[in-house]
This record gives C-alpha cells, structure tokens and sequence, in this order.
C-alpha cells in the first residue's frame, strides 16, 4: 500500500529517532565545550568559597582539604600573603628559590599580581572572585583560573586545565554519530516490527470491514485484548451481527412481501376468475328461466303439458342456481372461518357405509359396483356433517367420471396417527397439469363446461375449504386403472 498506515508511522518514528540524534550531534559540537567550561567555572568557584570558610591564615590546618580538591577536582592552588610571599603552592617545590605559576617565577607573579591590584583597584576585595579563561602561550594550553583575596587578608589563585575539552568533544562527537547510526538501524528494524504488530489488528478490522461492504458477515474479529483496539473489534462484531440479523430480516420481510404480493395478485386473477366463473354459471340458467318464462307469457304452447314443462324447466333452473348460490356462499363462510367446526367422536367406518347406503339408489341406475374396505372400525374425531359432506363430494364426483367399467371403490385405513379415506372410481386419468388446478373454484377439466351432470366445479373446492379448517391433508392421484381422491381426519386416540 503506498498510503499504508505502517509506513506512515515507521517513517514517522525513524524521523523522529533521526532528529533526536543530529540535535544531539549539533548539541554536542556547538555546545558541549561551553557547557564543559561552565561546569569547570562552578566547580571552580565552589572550591574557593570551600577554602575561604575553612582557611583562617594557617596553611598547615586546611592542607588535608587542600590536597583532597588537588586530588580530586584537579586544580592549582596558590596561597600568597599581602607581600605575594608564597605561602602554599601545589606543585613541588623544585631546588630553584623561584616558584612557577604558570610559566612565572614568584617576581613575575609579583609583578602580575601588582598589575591585577592595580587594574582591578577597588573591585579585588574580600568575597569577590574572578574568573578568566586565558591561554598559556609556553604550555599552549587553556586554563581557568580564579584569583581573588581571602577573607584573613591572603590572595590566592586556582587554575585547572581546559586543553583537553576540545578533543574530548571531538571523540564524543565521532562515537556519537556512530551509536547514532546504529540506533537509527536497529531502531528502524524495531520500529518497522513493532509497528507490523500494531498495525495486524486494523489490517484484520478492516478486511473484516471489506467483507461487511459486500454483504458478508461471516467472519468476526477475535479479541485478545480489552484495549483500543479490542474494543474497536468489539464493535465491528457487534455491529456486523446487527448487521447480518437486520439483513436476514429484511430478507425475510422482502420475501413474504414478494409472497403476499404474488398471493394478493394470484387472489385478484382467481377474484376475476371467479366473477368470469360465477357468470358463466348463471347466464345459462338465467337464459334459460328467462326463454320459458317468456314462453309462458305468450302463450306459446296452450296445452298443459307442454306448460307443464316449462314451468318445470325453470323451477329446475332456479334449483340449480339456488344451489350454486349456497355453495358459494358456504364455500366463502369456509374460508374466512365463518362456519366454526363442530368436532365429535365417530366411526369413520360407520359414515362411509350410511353415504353410501344413501345414494345406492343411484348406484343401482347406472349399474355401479360400489366396494368398501376397511382395516377396522375406525373412530376419528371431526365435525360429523363436513365430513359427511367431503365424501358426498368425492363419491359425486365419482359417480360423473366413471367409466363403463362402472367400478368405485372406498378405502378406510390408518396412515401412521391419521384415518385416511379414499375413493376410487375407474375411468380416465386426470392430465397431470391439472393436478393441482382442479381445487380451485369452478375449474372443471372438460374446457366446454358441459352441463350434462350438472356440476357446477364447486365441489373440490369445498373439500380444500374443509379439510384446510380441520388442518388435514387431502389430495388426488392417478393409480392404475382409474383415479383416487383421498382426504384425513384425526384419530380419537390424538385428542
């Protein structure tokens, strides 16, 4: 990455390691030298006011001290009289009468403290000291020197070399720059470490981030630790499960609405479908009522039997449609739950024997075998009239799709907790396309809508409408040789 957090921090760092050594490069060429002379001016100062409390005119009581400060501060001390008579020097005092100080004899130190007294004037007395840093041009060596009069009346004069400072500075500078150029090294390799393990967690956070923009929240962050960053990866988890949870409710949502949208559209088709339906089925006995009655109004037939007929033509007629309005009526009622179930206990064997004891008259007209079987006698719980009225149905419908076989049989029999009956009539099977269509209100296989067994395409639906208030199956198959419709009730033993 060119704009990489961890490049921007590692070069942030390496600059500030890099800056931090050249000041201190710089600090050490340009200042450490001024700063090592004032360290040497303070020391310095502090030795005089040492020997000035502790001196009182007598050398011998203070030399232990003196040597102490020669020893270990490294300085030239010299104590003279008013008369410059040298009273303590700390060099050894040579065969010579002349004492040195620095390249002076003791009449040149004479002559120069005359000079000093003289220029100084007022200024040299007693508590004030002076401090110069002067060159010795016979040693060529710097010094700092001190002289200054005591408070019994004594001059003295210390001095500590400063000569070396210079090529101190410039060994300290040389070594310094090279454990600058090592520091910037390893220090580099450190940073550029310790920042990859800083910055692991935001690369992780922000793939994890990456996967979330396109919709993907399986991963999660795992937390180590509860500090920044592990409460960052806290939230990114919490708020990709949020995420996820809102999505998939949003899902959902998006796809019952879809469903409640091809529901609402598939109800407005089977709404038109069924006004279509509704009207096909009574124009035919409305025309119907509406020729004969006419008929009678004229007079077109004036002997009795053929009025006869007419007026039995349309009570037929109004029957038919008195019928058909009931049926949807009670098929409506179903659906919306306005007909509440009434459900007992009986013999699910004993109701298949009574309907078809009913219509065995009918049986016998069109020569009609009707067979029964039954495992056992089989007691259910449901409403007794609605379960009576979906085997009518089933056993109608057989009765106007036999075949010249003439064969129906019913079969009463337990499926796992359930009671199922079955009705099965021979004759040609129903097209597998229609299958699931012919459940639905007025749908009739024969296109034509042929009125001669005076379906009006209800029945079936009527069946779904019941068996979906009991909450039981029901269904139809082609078997071999004919079709079977079946439907399920409950057992009493589940109750």
């Amino acid at each position: 990455m060119r704009n990489s957090i961890r490049i921007k921090l590692f070069a942030a760092i390496c600059g500030l390691i890099l800056f931090y050594v050249v000041l201190s490069w710089l600090l050490n060429i340009f200042v450490l030298d001024k700063y090592y002379f004032y360290s040497k001016k303070n020391m310095i100062i502090e030795s005089y006011k040492m020997i000035n409390n502790l001196y009182k005119g007598d050398v011998e009581e203070i030399s232990l001290e003196l040597e102490k400060l020669e020893q270990t501060k490294g300085l030239r001390i010299v104590i003279q009289d008013r008369n410059y008579e040298t009273k303590y020097d700390s060099l050894p005092k040579r065969k010579e009468t002349k004492t040195k100080f620095q390249g002076r004899t003791s009449s040149d130190n004479q002559n120069w403290l005359g000079s000093l007294i003289e220029s100084k004037g007022p200024e040299l007395v007693r508590g004030k000291a002076f401090v110069e840093n002067r060159k010795d041009s016979r040693l060529n060596t710097n010094f700092v020197i001190l002289y200054s009069l005591l408070d019994n009346g004594d001059f003295i004069f210390l001095s500590t070399p400063v000569a070396s400072i210079q090529e101190s500075v410039e060994i300290a500078n040389n070594f310094f720059l090279i454990t600058g150029i090592i520091t910037i090294i390893s220090g580099g390799f450190l940073v550029f470490f310790i920042t990859g393990r800083f910055t692991k967690p935001i690369l992780e956070l922000n793939k994890i981030a990456r996967r979330m923009s396109t919709l993907d929240f399986s991963e999660r962050y795992p937390v180590k630790n509860h500090d920044e960053i592990g409460q960052l990866g806290e939230s990114i988890n919490s708020l990709s499960e949020q995420l996820q949870n809102s999505i998939l409710e949003l899902k959902e949502a998006n796809e019952k609405l879809k469903a409640d949208i091809e529901k609402e559209r598939k109800i407005d088709e089977m709404r038109k479908e069924f006004i279509s339906n509704v009207s096909h089925e009574l124009k035919t006995p409305i025309a119907l009522i509406q020729g004969y009655a006419e008929g009678l109004k004229l007079n077109v037939n004036e002997d009795e039997e053929n009025k006869n007929f007419y007026c039995d033509v349309i009570a037929d007629e109004a029957l038919k449609m008195n019928k058909l309005v009931k049926q949807l009526l009670e098929l409506t009622q179903l659906e919306y739950g306005e007909l509440p179930l009434e459900k007992v206990d009986f013999s699910v064997t004993k109701l298949v024997e009574q309907v078809v004891k009913k219509n065995a008259l009918v049986f016998k007209e069109k020569g009609i075998d009707v067979v029964i079987e039954s495992e056992e006698d089989i007691v259910v719980n449901a409403d007794f009239d609605r379960t009576e009225q979906v085997l009518m149905n089933y056993m109608g419908n057989a009765l106007n799709h036999v075949d010249d076989k003439r064969m129906i049989k019913v079969t009463v029999k337990k499926v796992g907790e359930k009671a199922r009956v079955s009705v099965f009539n021979s004759g040609r099977h129903i097209p597998e396309e229609c299958l699931d269509k012919i459940w639905a209100s007025f749908y009739k296989v024969d296109k034509a809508r042929t009125r001669a067994y005076g379906g009006t395409g209800l029945g079936l639906s009527i069946v779904r409408a019941i068996q979906e208030a009991h909450r039981n199956g029901y269904g139809v198959s082609n078997v071999e040789g004919g079709v079977e419709f079946w439907f399920e009730l409950d057992c009493q033993n589940l109750q």
